[in-house]
């Protein structure tokens, strides 16, 4: 059953959130992600419990495999920098 990586983030050091982006979509790939939304328009219709700012949508496999490339060693190395530049919400959900 596919798995989707839902994240929210709000950008407060663009430039250095380049080099995350460059450095995480080789890993979604390695861990069978497929991003389908990074970062497009929005049209939001509802917003009581949240407000999206720049949204990231991927599908992995599994849930399994959603997990494994986030708590891969390769992709905790490259974490600080997402941390560094970015406030973000990130969900792993369970598809149908």
């Amino acid at each position: 059953m596919a798995a989707y990586l839902i994240v929210d983030t709000l950008l407060d050091k663009p430039d250095v959130y380049e080099e995350y982006k460059l450095l995480a979509k080789p890993l979604v790939e390695q861990f069978g992600g497929e991003y389908l939304a990074r970062g497009g328009n929005m049209d939001l219709k509802e917003t009581d419990l949240w407000s999206p700012t720049r949204m990231v949508l991927v599908r992995f496999p599994d849930v399994e495999a959603a997990r494994r490339f986030y708590d891969s060693p390769q992709y905790q190395a490259i974490l600080p920098i997402s941390r560094q530049s970015a406030r973000r919400t990130m969900v792993i959900l369970e598809g149908i």
